[in-house]
């Protein structure tokens, strides 16, 4: 990189002819003050004053002149091409996670209780290891409780109607039973009746065959009233029966469903809290739906993976299966490798952003056991790279129209050179053609750029043949 000042000789000279001169004025005017001190001892402080007045007028002029010049001075800065490896790369921020994890769930059964909220009472501190078996979290059961109490009440009201109509049924059957002996009697008793009256006259013995078949119809037809009063008192106990039995059923699951309110660990592991889709941490005092009762995970530390969001605008260029290197922001100068395997097709709008935002999914190559889920890592995807590249500097690169072209330091002074560039990234531009390595580039815009002539890529190109 070279510095090139314009107008600097002159600005030079300008400068020391001033300070000689006030150097030398300022001596003389120094002596004249001592010699006249000297002379007239009696000179008063406000004379003084009025002789040093003129010199420190000049003195603040000479400054004055040599801000303005100073000011004046402006700096081209050229550099050249450099030749090397050209990266182009996308960074992001991410958060580790497991690639798989062992979810951790509440009660599934609240909706057929008739409970849509229940709501994390306690849970144990994220990130501590736990086995199988230790307790993980607790529901708060206020309204599970009032549940219980309500179906308790249910349940025994439910067992007095079957006990009631098992008592109407025996008593109402033991009458009817009591009613049809009555009546086998009385048929027995119109019949003996029937069989002495042979010596009777013909009308009562017409009398007493007719009482006899009354009392014979009216018991067969006692006898069959009965079985239908047997089938539906059977019908009436076995509808008790079942509102009973379903309601001992709606008690039991309760007080099962109760049992897992407590929340215990499936099997060992690192003990990690649920993150809803906001990002938010279902921690004590979230609320679980029965249709999501996910309350914590254990994740599988031996396969990890980074969750980061790229932009819109650099999402065209992250592909499946380009190299990624990840660093820890909890663990400085540590690196680790990982392969893209997931972008997600449509953005979305996260929390504390403007733009859409897409997903992309990180494997981790390394598995190491100081790398914890929710660290946050520093993702570098690497796009593309080239080696043996001419690249210069993004603020060398002008362009006019579709004309790419840079300012170029030439035996004839300024000239505008046309360029053909290729991979771009945040600071740098590959350059295919139009410039060699031991060119002087201008990396910021000349003075004067009117007029400047244009030389064309073809005729670089032509002067290379030759």
């Amino acid at each position: 990189m070279v510095f090139r000042s314009k107008r600097a000789s002159f600005s030079g000279n300008l400068l020391s002819l001033l300070i000689e001169f006030f150097v030398t004025f300022l001596l003389i005017r120094i002596k004249n003050l001592y010699n006249n001190e000297h002379s007239f001892p009696k000179l008063t402080a406000q004379s003084s004053m009025k002789s040093c007045s003129p010199i420190l007028i000049l003195v603040c002029f000479g400054l004055f002149l040599l801000s303005c010049s100073s000011g004046e001075v402006k700096s081209d800065i050229l550099v050249k091409p450099r030749k090397g490896t050209f990266s182009v790369k996308v960074n992001s921020t991410g958060e580790l996670r497991a690639k798989r994890s062992t979810r951790i769930y509440g009660p599934r059964g609240g909706r057929s209780a008739g409970i849509y909220q229940m709501k994390i009472q306690s849970i144990e501190p994220e990130g501590i290891l736990v086995k199988k078996g230790d307790l993980i979290a607790q529901l708060d059961q206020s309204e599970l409780m009032s549940k219980i109490t309500e179906s308790k009440l249910a349940l025994q009201k439910a067992q007095s109607q079957y006990d009631q109509a098992v008592l109407d049924t025996a008593l109402t059957l033991s009458e009817a039973r009591d009613n049809i002996a009555n009546l086998k009697y009385t048929m027995k008793e119109k019949q003996y009746e029937q069989q002495q009256s042979q010596y009777e006259a013909p009308a009562i013995q017409r009398q007493l065959q007719l009482e006899y078949e009354k009392a014979e119809r009216t018991y067969e037809q006692t006898v069959a009233n009965y079985q239908k009063r047997i089938a539906q008192s059977v019908a009436k106990v076995k509808e008790k029966e079942s509102d009973l039995f379903q309601q001992r059923n709606k008690f039991q699951e309760l007080l099962d469903l109760q049992q897992e309110f407590i929340i215990r660990a499936p099997e060992e592991g690192m003990l990690i809290y649920f993150r809803e889709w906001n990002g938010r941490k279902r921690v004590a005092g979230a609320m679980l739906s029965p249709w999501d009762p996910v309350v914590a995970t254990l994740p599988d530390l031996t396969e990890m993976e980074s969750i980061t969001y790229v932009n819109e605008v650099d999402i065209q260029k992250v592909r499946k299966e380009q190299k990624v290197t990840i660093g820890l922001d909890a663990i400085a100068n540590k690196y680790l490798t990982g392969e893209v395997i997931e972008v997600a097709n449509i953005g979305e709008q996260r929390p504390n952003s403007d733009s859409k935002v897409f997903e992309v999914k990180i494997k981790v190559n390394e598995s190491d056991t100081t790398l914890r889920p929710a660290m946050t890592t520093s993702n570098e995807i690497l796009i593309a790279e080239k080696s043996e590249a001419f690249y210069v500097p993004l603020e060398c690169l002008h362009s006019q129209d579709s004309l790419s072209f840079v300012f170029k330091e030439s035996s004839n002074g300024i000239i505008r050179q046309e360029i053909t560039t290729g991979l771009m990234n945040e600071n740098e531009v590959e350059v295919i053609a139009g410039i060699e390595l031991e060119d002087q580039l201008y990396l910021s815009l000349p003075e004067d750029t009117i007029g400047l002539p244009l030389e064309r890529l073809q005729a670089v190109l032509a002067n290379r043949k030759k």
